[in-house]
């Protein structure tokens, strides 16, 4: 055993250094943070604003919306500027309070007065001339925006190219006010950017720019708010248009040494990440934000729609193709992304992940992994796995927690698949070594151990204990007697008896294994068993018993085909096959005994012997079964049992009191077999004592109690009969104990 605990040691260590080496790399790994780790957490994210999307609260945000209608009744985009303006106008007339753009007005209007004349000059002088001196379309569109508080649209791009339009166009600085250390490492940054008609950014209040980067998976989760662009720094839009609507004051970037902290615009601190974008709780896309920009210009609007509102300007027109996916829906306007950043600001319902969440999601999985790594090699797979399962709920629950009580954004994935990856490599690793171990056991045992009992041992190795150790035990032998008389009518066809044989012992065996009990050997028409080794069995000496009342039912059964065979082939003798039974329970030295050529898994002791001298005394008692004290104490409150002597073995100097065992438990809770049970003590009481006239009749009583009871003792009350007739001409001498010295084995 120790050689297999000294290999199961090794096992268990080099899965442990395994189980931590995967958990070190998966650390590392999602330090390194690839996008298939980054776009599964995200994901995560994205199931938790489905699972709680941000409540429908109504806010003064209102998207003009571009859409199919629009474009029907004005015609293609883009529209002439001049019908732009006409609705700056109405929406300032309906009382907007502020007009956003999600659009960039970068190049001339083709359709502008002045271009036409320009770009066809083979019209009339006059109406050239009539042209030219009309004002612009831009110009038109500048006047409506001066008129009104608007913020023009800015787009910025990742590419350098000077060719695009307004690349080399002066920026307009937003003003604003640094809060810690300088926030420029920290921001995104774009290396040109995209902007308006000088004629329409110099009449603009304000400049937004509403570039929207979507995460490497295409889904647009973050938005910026702040970034530099040409070294410029720049608010986006939802974030310039709170400023227009507050009075155009300054904002305000609070930084620290790890990144943006967020900003103050209007009076309202915004939490940002430490490259100053937000992350949006959004909810799903909703008609109830949007008015169309052809019912603005027709008056048809309700009034209240637009009065004192913030007004983004955009489209979902399919065809203009501005669609976004986000974490709640596939297909989005990007417009409608500006308006809840706005509804976010004005609500202070943003989604943060504080700094903090990376350390504490790799303490959380380091814990949780070295857990794993501890538990599984301990307790097994299965309740490793229930132990792990309940790990990982706790840590969703946490994370749902975190969402729905918080807002906070705290990843489940990255801990919940290191656990699994981690369990399910211990949990192969144990299972392997199981595998392994339990072919060890069965190699080394199954040659002298029952199969039942080697499987047993390969599950459960740890009740496997070798060398030597003391325990309690319960020994069954048993014999078949006659056998010599059996052998002889054999003589002519030893195959014969060998077939008998055989059979008769495989039945006995049956019912020793049938009670898990450990067969230690055959020897000639005898056996030897053991319970409670090398398997704990607590109530051994009870499974004992019970076998030995199935190995007389098996007796039985063996007699009864014997009788048909025999019937079958007169020409063969019938011989009843007996067995003797003698049980008894107490401390023994099991383990490897023999030598380093040959060794048995035996029992060795006082106990084992008298359990053999018992055997041999259940002739002499005219009884099947014998059992020593120890183990009738044990079984006497279940098993119909009796006392029948106490008695000096051979080779012993203490009496042992013996019983004999008879049936089970409906035996034992009849009324004739309590009968039977107070006459048979009554009946010992005055054989003890002397008594050799009471003790007689007691004896006649008991004959008629055991044919009640039907049961077969007249042997046991012969011998009684036969003492007593004895010592009536013969008393014993003076100072007797009662005590039988049996003079044979």
């Amino acid at each position: 055993m120790r050689l297999f605990q000294s290999a199961g040691s090794i096992g268990v260590a080099l899965a442990r250094l395994a189980g931590l080496a995967l958990l070190l790399l998966l650390l590392g790994l999602r330090i390194a943070d690839p996008l298939l780790v980054s776009s599964i957490r995200n994901q995560g994210f994205d199931i938790l604003q489905r699972l709680h999307p941000r409540p429908e609260v109504k806010q003064p945000i209102v998207i003009v919306d571009i859409d199919e209608k629009s474009l029907e009744q004005v015609g293609q985009w883009p529209w002439p500027r001049s019908e732009v303006g006409r609705l700056v106008d109405s929406l300032t007339r309906m009382g907007a309070v502020v007009v956003g753009f999600d659009i960039v007005f970068a190049e001339p209007d083709r359709l502008s007065p002045d271009r036409i004349a320009e770009d066809n000059p083979d019209l009339p002088e006059q109406a050239r001339a009539d042209l030219l001196n009309l004002p612009s379309n831009e110009v038109v569109l500048a006047d409506a925006i001066r008129r009104s508080r608007v913020v023009v649209g800015e787009t910025s791009i990742r590419v350098d190219d000077e060719t695009l339009a307004g690349g080399d166009q002066p920026i307009v600085d937003v003003p604003h006010a640094i809060l810690g250390r300088d926030p420029a490492p920290f921001l995104l940054k774009f290396p040109r950017l995209v902007q308006n008609l000088p004629v329409l950014s110099e009449a603009a209040a304000g400049h937004g720019l509403f570039t929207v980067e979507p995460d490497p998976d295409g889904i647009f989760r973050r938005v910026p708010l702040v970034m530099m662009v040409q070294d410029h720094l720049r608010l986006g839009l939802s974030a310039e248009m709170l400023r227009i609507a507050t009075g155009g004051q300054a904002v305000a970037i609070r930084s620290n040494e790890a990144g943006i902290e967020g900003i103050v615009v209007g009076g309202v601190f915004v939490p940002t990440d430490g490259s100053g974008r937000v992350w949006p709780w959004f909810n799903g896309s909703s008609r109830e934000r949007y008015v169309s920009a052809a019912s603005v210009m027709s008056g048809e609007a309700a009034p209240e729609k637009i009065a004192g509102h913030l007004v983004v300007v955009g489209t979902s027109a399919v065809g203009l193709e501005d669609f976004r996916a986000t974490p709640v829906a596939n297909f989005m306007p990007g417009v409608e992304i500006h308006a809840q950043i706005v509804e976010n600001i004005l609500t202070q319902q943003f989604l943060h992940r504080p700094a903090y969440a990376i350390g504490m999601e790799l303490v959380l999985t380091l814990v949780v992994g070295l857990f794993v790594i501890w538990l599984v090699p301990k307790v097994g797979a299965f309740y490793s796995f229930f132990a792990a399962v309940s790990v990982l709920g706790l840590v969703a629950t946490g994370v749902v927690w975190a969402f729905y009580s918080q807002r906070m954004l705290m990843d489940a994935t990255f801990p919940g698949g290191a656990l699994a990856a981690v369990f399910m490599l211990m949990a192969t690793s144990n299972y392997m070594r199981e595998e392994r171990q339990k072919r060890q056991i069965r190699s080394a045992f199954g040659q002298y151990l029952s199969p039942a009992l080697v499987d047993r041992l390969a599950d459960h190795p740890e009740q496997l204990v070798l060398g030597g150790e003391t325990r309690e035990l319960t020994l069954l032998f048993t014999d078949v007697r006659g056998f010599t008389t059996i052998s002889e009518s054999f003589k002519s066809n030893p195959q014969g008896l060998t077939r008998l044989m055989n059979q008769f012992l495989t039945a006995l065996s049956k019912a020793i294994l049938d009670r898990d009990g450990t067969i230690d050997k055959y020897m000639g028409d005898a056996i030897m068993a053991f319970w409670n080794a090398p398997v704990d069995l607590p109530d051994h000496a009870m499974r004992a018993c019970r076998a030995a009342l199935d190995m007389v039912k098996q007796a039985e059964a063996v007699n009864a085909a014997r009788r048909a065979d025999v019937a079958s082939n007169p020409g063969e003798a019938m011989h009843e096959i007996k067995i003797g039974v003698g049980i008894n329970t107490g401390q023994c030295v099991v383990g490897n005994m023999g030598s380093d050529m040959r060794f048995d898994y035996t029992a060795l002791g006082d106990t084992v012997n008298l359990a053999s001298r018992l055997e041999g005394q259940s002739k002499a008692y005219g009884l099947t079964i014998i059992l020593g004290d120890n183990t009738a104490a044990t079984v006497a409150d279940t098993l119909a049992v009796l006392e029948i002597d106490l008695i000096r073995v051979k080779g012993k100097n203490e009496p042992e009191r013996i019983h004999t065992l008879l049936g089970v438990e409906e035996l034992a809770g009849s009324e004739a077999f309590k009968a039977l049970q107070s006459a048979n003590r009554t009946m010992l009481e005055d054989y003890r004592a002397q008594r050799w006239d009471k003790a007689a009749e007691g004896v006649g009583r008991m004959r008629g109690l055991a044919e009640r009871c039907g049961l077969s003792l007249e042997g046991y009350l012969a011998l009684y009969e036969g003492r007593l007739d004895f010592f009536r001409d013969n008393p014993p001498e003076e100072g007797w104990d009662g005590v039988y010295v049996a003079v044979s084995k």
